[in-house]
């Protein structure tokens, strides 16, 4: 059985969601394929579910630090409860996502995508559609290790649907992932170990910045081990082993779950892109500067499946609007990622926005910087919190923000007025002239610069 349709999207995620939308409106017949619960990564299995957990986390955090300061009693995480308030908020999503499709007057088809031709695809169980354009928007997926024992790692998705949290994790990899759920464990009353190939965590942020969020870690007992490269995982009689070398010399952890959290990437393995013409080099879509696919001019890429901007969900947003656009009047837009800020959500959370302090000197920019450890500063003396510091860096010539890179209390907030100067060409004057709400986070920010 055969369908036709002006757009065919493959994904169901916020990239899928915006650009159907935008297209249908337009007028265009539009199909959306997806063989897992209509939501994507965000609203599923990533950030919205993991924000929710940390909620719990957070409240059991402030209400820890403030004891002895007139706070009173044990507050605790109840794992079973959290997990049911998380649930709340994705049960009904891909109920609510596949009556959106239908009031828009977009086909949405379940099942596993692969394409047949240039601009055709099979939909495992529904036939084959056919279309003028495709869009891929099959966001990410854990990467493969190609360790012994790969089968037995829960990834994000797993560890957020777990009814009973395990007493010992073992995290392999040390990014966003590791970084997060190994907060949200430890205070929930797990014994975490974070197992990192690299010389230091969150490798994606500042190095000044890392190394004094790192207190928090060790204040929650987390167990770090970096340079620590693990070979293989293994079921024992009580749980899991993770195995591997750290310094030379050989390492054993015994956890009763290992979480996969060495990264991500583009899940196009099950499209059969080589049948449509499509490149790939390393993992990724060759695409043009206006996300089309530069062997098929049928089929365009958007969020994380396209692997161009920063692996975030605005920029997911933002390549989805401008492959509608460029699907509506042709070829003419291109994403811009300037000033797009980004936020590990520890407890205190992690943020930054442009320029490193490394990439501003490999460019051979003049800026003054200023950097502190600041855990006097109000802010957070009123939390109870020990870890506070900034760096920003700011152009001599024209006074533009260059960078931001916060830690601390508010700082996943802050770092938005960073990101709107860097955005828009606010100059670094015109963040100290503004007044701000005071006492608040953002009234920090002229002691910043």
């Amino acid at each position: 059985m055969s369908h036709e349709y002006d757009l065919v999207v493959i994904g169901t995620g916020t990239a899928a969601m915006v650009v159907s939308m935008r297209v249908r409106a337009a007028g265009w017949r539009v199909a959306v394929v997806d063989s897992r619960p209509f939501g994507g990564t965000c609203a599923l299995r990533g950030c919205d579910p993991k924000k929710m957990l940390i909620g719990g986390a957070s409240a059991v955090d402030h209400a820890r630090r403030m004891r002895g300061k007139g706070v009173v009693g044990e507050a605790r995480i109840d794992w079973g409860e959290l997990i049911r308030f998380k649930r709340s908020l994705t049960d009904p999503v891909p109920t609510k996502n596949e009556v959106r499709y239908a009031e828009k007057g977009i086909e949405a088809f379940k099942g596993v995508a692969r394409f047949v031709g240039p601009a055709s695809v099979e939909v495992e169980g529904a036939g084959r559609l056919e279309a003028k354009r495709v869009v891929i928007a099959t966001g990410a997926e854990p990467a493969r290790l190609g360790i012994p024992g790969e089968e037995h790692l829960l990834d994000n998705e797993g560890f957020m649907a777990l009814e009973r949290l395990p007493p010992r994790i073992a995290m392999v990899g040390g990014g966003y992932v590791a970084a997060e759920f190994s907060h949200i464990a430890a205070r929930a009353g797990a014994q975490v170990t974070i197992l990192q190939h690299g010389e230091r965590l969150l490798k994606q942020f500042d190095p000044d910045i890392v190394s004094w969020a790192m207190a928090s870690f060790r204040e929650l007992g987390v167990d770090v081990r970096v340079g620590a490269s693990v070979e293989g995982v293994e079921k024992t009689a009580g749980g899991f082993r993770a195995r591997g070398v750290a310094g030379g010399a050989p390492f054993a952890v015994e956890a009763d779950a290992v979480l996969h959290a060495a990264g991500r990437v583009p899940a196009l393995g099950s499209l059969d892109l080589a049948a449509a013409g499509v490149e790939v080099e390393r993992g990724r879509l060759k695409l043009n500067e206006f996300l089309q696919s530069v062997s098929n001019p049928a089929v365009y890429a958007a969020g994380d499946a396209a692997a161009v901007g920063p692996p975030l969900t605005p920029v997911s947003s933002h390549d989805a609007k401008a492959v509608a656009a460029n699907l509506l009047q042709g070829n003419h837009q291109r994403p811009d990622y300037r000033g797009v800020p980004s936020v590990a959500f520890t407890l205190p959370p992690i943020a930054a926005v442009g320029l490193s302090e490394a990439e501003a000197r490999a460019r051979g920019l003049k800026f003054r910087m200023k950097s502190d450890l600041v855990p006097t500063w109000f802010s957070a003396r009123q939390a109870a919190e020990k870890v506070y510091g900034y760096k920003v860096l700011v152009d001599e010539a024209t006074d533009l923000v260059l960078g931001a890179h916060l830690v601390g209390p508010h700082v996943d907030e802050v770092i938005n007025l960073f990101a709107l100067a860097i955005r828009h060409g606010l100059t670094a004057e015109d963040l100290k002239t503004t007044m701000f709400a005071y006492p608040t986070g953002a009234s920090d920010i002229g002691y910043m610069l």
